[in-house]
């Protein structure tokens, strides 16, 4: 992951709630199931030690990450920015110009995006053409399912 890409104080706070969990319950967890697996002798055919180590490298690949993402990353608190522009952290409210259908979308961090929920990349291609834009603007969206067309009805900050 770049340096300094943005997270809302959300997105920081899940993350240290992952990075806590691994460190402080998954990894001696893990360390318990290792030392385990080799009480049973020898480890050169053993699964559950094979499968044990190879959690184990999962796990602190996934804290290294995380610490990664949390030095570089820029934290923004959403409910703090005032602008007449989208830009990250906004909450936007779309109309598919296609099918009138009504959208709402809030642009956050990489690693906190989840479609479902509503929370979409900064980088992400309908983020990267709303970024800019104001109330009443269309944006072409450009997919690799084709070209959607959409309307900011409006857009906020929570």
């Amino acid at each position: 992951m770049a340096d300094n890409l943005p997270i809302t104080v959300r997105g920081k706070l899940k993350l240290e709630e992952e990075l806590k969990n691994l460190m402080y319950v998954e990894r001696p967890n893990t360390v318990k199931m290792i030392e385990e697996a080799r009480a049973h002798g020898d480890i050169s055919e053993n699964a559950d030690y094979d499968a044990a180590k190879e959690r184990q490298g999962m796990i602190e690949a996934r804290i290294s990450d995380i610490q990664g993402m949390l030095a570089g990353a820029e934290v923004v608190d959403p409910s703090s920015i005032v602008s007449d522009k989208v830009v990250f952290g906004a909450t936007v409210d779309l109309i598919d110009l296609d099918n009138d259908e009504e959208l709402t979308y809030q642009i956050v961090g990489v690693d906190e995006a989840d479609v479902k929920e509503g929370r979409i990349s900064i980088l992400s291609p309908i983020a990267r053409s709303l970024i800019g834009k104001a109330k009443g603007d269309t944006v072409i969206v450009r997919s690799p399912k084709g070209d959607r067309e959409f309307e900011i009805k409006k857009f906020y900050f929570k």
